[in-house]
């Protein structure tokens, strides 16, 4: 191996040369501005917190996206974001003979190069473990973000954050916390309707209907996956819950060799789906055929009853 090795382009994505159909952080302005305004502080670097599935690298896409577009202040303009993941950094390799961290190899090439910014998902794992305690990982990171002209992004969990971030108060000083709430059911609406573009242009398929009818029943797919109704520890919180019963649809008309997506291929999808407790299913599923009666009607399409037995007893098939 020479000399010339590179982690971000062996371990790294460029999210600023990737092709987005649309917006990928819709709704998220707010935490979008002040991931900016961090980054434009001196010795300051970002870390978005929240739960799973809240949508954190989108977030850091939403800012790729505007970078390309040259919607952001003129000190980021013609920056980069490469995305590493943390788990690509905890390991050695063998350079020119000598074995060498990963991480410490990156923050070398960091000190090299100009206009980067290194996205680290799950970046509490370079801080430490729940039975180690914390590794060294985190202070060779130190260093070249004390620099000021290189900065990073990082996205944690919040149970990940208060188990082995906050322990480390020197990185702490250089990470300014973003919280990323959860967003409410109506923009988990906006943000599905504004993500379809994208689906439709990944699978091939479209919605049968028009924007009304269709945001009805995106709407429907967002309160049937409200909280309460989800299952705990499925990546169970919007947007995230919800796309997953939207994509399934897509699959079920992928599946049968059809380019659009029906209602039953909606309420199939809220049927098999196993981020949703069962009894919801059938409350949600009775809901839904009272909506759309004159709809079905118009379209031919008889809804099937589902009963709680036969929901319970597809587990072994989703």
């Amino acid at each position: 191996m020479n000399t010339s090795f590179s982690v971000l382009e062996q371990y790294g994505e460029d999210l600023t040369a990737k092709q987005y159909i649309t917006n990928p952080a819709i709704a998220r302005d707010e935490e979008i501005k002040k991931l900016i305004m961090i980054l434009l502080t001196p010795e300051k670097s970002g870390l978005l917190v929240g739960k799973a599935g809240i949508g954190k690298t989108a977030i850091v896409e939403g800012l790729a996206y505007l970078i390309q577009r040259g919607q952001v202040p003129n000190a980021l303009l013609g920056y980069r974001i490469i995305k590493v993941g943390s788990s690509s950094l905890v390991g050695k390799i063998n350079l020119n003979g000598e074995e060498r961290l990963i991480i410490s190899l990156l923050v070398d090439e960091l000190k090299r190069t100009t206009k980067v910014i290194a996205f680290i998902d799950e970046i509490h794992t370079l801080i430490g473990g729940k039975s180690d305690g914390p590794m060294d990982l985190a202070n060779i990171l130190k260093p070249v973000l004390d620099r000021g002209d290189t900065k990073a992004i990082g996205a944690t969990t919040t149970e990940e954050y208060d188990a082995y971030v906050i322990r480390d108060r020197a990185f702490l000083r250089r990470f300014e916390k973003i919280e990323v709430p959860e967003p409410s059911e109506e923009t988990t609406v906006q943000i599905l309707m504004g993500t379809l573009p994208k689906i439709e242009h990944q699978t091939g398929v479209h919605f049968k209907y028009n924007a009304y009818i269709t945001q009805l029943l995106v709407t429907q797919i967002v309160s049937a996956t409200s909280e309460f109704k989800r299952v705990y520890g499925l990546a169970a919180m919007y947007p995230d819950v919800a796309l997953s019963v939207l994509t399934a649809a897509f699959s079920n008309a992928l599946f049968e060799n059809r380019n659009e997506v029906t209602i039953l291929d909606v309420y199939n999808a809220i049927k098999n789906s196993k981020r949703i407790y069962p009894d919801s299913i059938i409350k949600e599923l009775t809901i839904f055929k009272e909506k759309f009666d004159r709809l079905c009607a118009q379209e031919g399409i008889s809804l099937p009853i589902v009963t709680i037995d036969e929901i319970k007893g597809m587990d072994d098939f989703i």
